[in-house]
């Protein structure tokens, strides 16, 4: 069952690329999360409106291509590091 990263609920799920112009690489290295509408695009908590949990999703799909891969490749794939605003 597919529930919200933020909140839990497993209604109303959708599907969120974490490094928004990346389709396509966030499919190739699962960089995916499951949000709810209100988390996702439907409120202003959603991470399309809300900057600080944007980030922090940008961030935890950063951290979690790093476990596997390279800063080097992570620049290379995706242009910027996101841990840089920690």
């Amino acid at each position: 069952m597919r529930n919200c990263y933020k909140c839990g609920t497993t209604s109303n799920i959708h599907l969120h690329h974490c490094i928004p112009g990346n389709r396509k690489l966030c499919d190739k290295y699962g960089l995916v999360i499951d949000l709810c509408g209100y988390h996702h695009n439907q409120s202003n908590e959603g991470v399309h409106f809300n900057k600080e949990f944007d980030i922090e999703i940008r961030q935890m799909a950063q951290r979690e291509f790093e476990e596997t891969h390279t800063r080097e490749e992570w620049l290379r794939v995706f242009g910027k590091n996101w841990l840089e605003e920690e």
